[in-house]
């Protein structure tokens, strides 16, 4: 009996399969050695060809950490020569804090250049390593970096400006776009009651001063008061009033409409103490039931940003702000134009 065995498939020809110009695959027999194989007994042994090396990267070289680096950057490249500068100033600058409150870190102890503990009026160098309790801060040095970064946020009213609330009040920079290696510095504050543009950098040094007197940038509001403001109360908030902390004055008192209970006024002035509208206001006998704070500075509140929500200024409009501080601050208490 004849066993039935299965056939094998039967191979293709070239052009079988509809591709004309299939091409004959044929085998190199003289590879096998290559391949691993050992040559035929009789077959001459080929040529051996010189392996060409395989291109290497070059690997970057072992510096140790910042500290050890000297002058020398990650890639290997030297670093741009740069002047020492101070400590406190460099901390700002890297959006730790404000210049005031590095110092007072400073003077406790809290800080540290390369191990040892820093005093104040020190100086230091890109290639330092600079710490606060124990965490590693990366500096910034002028010129070194992109700006800083600049924020507008319409705070509304019952939230504070502050990240510790013994009292668990809802805080302004739960609202603000997260960030690593800085935090959002406020420039100034605003009551818990009142509304407005409230600026934020991740600059301490440029916070300083935008907030410092020496600048004298205006801060304009809008107050509903509650109670009339008779044209002699006026002139005595245009002239000046007594507070428990020093005289205070208006720059501009200009009426915005309205009667009785919803009667508004357009105030301005040059400084930002605590409550400082509200206690002027209740110098002369009338009470503030709103107040929103418009523009700051150069800055105006844009009228299509709502109630908690910022915008951030780009990196023209910082550096446009930027040497308007340095060559001519006179032009930064001219009113910006609405973004």
């Amino acid at each position: 009996m004849t066993t039935k065995r299965t056939p094998f498939r039967q191979g293709k020809k070239p052009g079988d399969d509809g591709f004309e110009n299939s091409p004959k695959i044929a085998v190199d027999r003289s590879a096998a050695a290559e391949r691993g194989r050992a040559p035929r007994r009789g077959a001459a042994a080929p040529e051996e060809m010189p392996a060409k090396p395989a291109p290497r990267r070059k690997p970057a070289p072992n510096t140790g950490g910042r500290a050890n680096r000297g002058a020398v950057a990650r890639d290997g490249r030297p670093l741009a020569e740069a002047k020492p500068e101070r400590l406190q100033k460099i901390l700002a600058q890297a959006g730790v804090g404000s210049r005031r409150e590095m110092e007072e870190w400073i003077a406790a102890g809290k800080v540290s250049v390369n191990g040892v503990v820093a005093h104040l009026g020190q100086s230091v160098v890109p290639t330092d390593k600079v710490k606060i309790g124990g965490r590693l801060i990366n500096i910034r040095f002028t010129g070194s970096s992109r700006p800083p970064r600049v924020l507008m946020y319409h705070k509304p009213e019952g939230e504070i400006v502050s990240r510790d609330d013994p009292d668990g009040r809802p805080s302004v920079f739960a609202a603000l776009p997260r960030m690593r290696g800085g935090r959002w510095i406020n420039v100034g504050r605003l009551d818990f009651n009142t509304s407005g543009l409230l600026l934020f950098t991740t600059s301490g040094d440029l916070a300083n001063k935008l907030m410092h007197p020496s600048s004298e940038l205006v801060r304009e509001y809008a107050v509903r008061v509650l109670g009339e403001v008779t044209l002699e109360a006026q002139q005595q908030l245009l002239k000046g009033v007594e507070l428990e902390d020093g005289m205070a004055n208006f720059s501009t008192l200009l009426d915005g409409g309205g009667e009785g209970a919803n009667h508004w006024y357009r105030v301005a002035l040059f400084e930002g103490r605590n409550r400082e509208v509200r206690r002027m206001f209740e110098a002369v006998g009338c009470t503030v039931s709103r107040l929103i704070r418009v523009r700051y500075g150069p800055f105006a509140l844009p009228p299509q940003l709502k109630r908690g929500r910022c915008r951030e200024l780009t990196e023209t409009e910082v550096k446009t702000l930027l040497r308007s501080l340095e060559n001519n601050p006179a032009t930064l208490r001219k009113p910006a134009e609405d973004a």
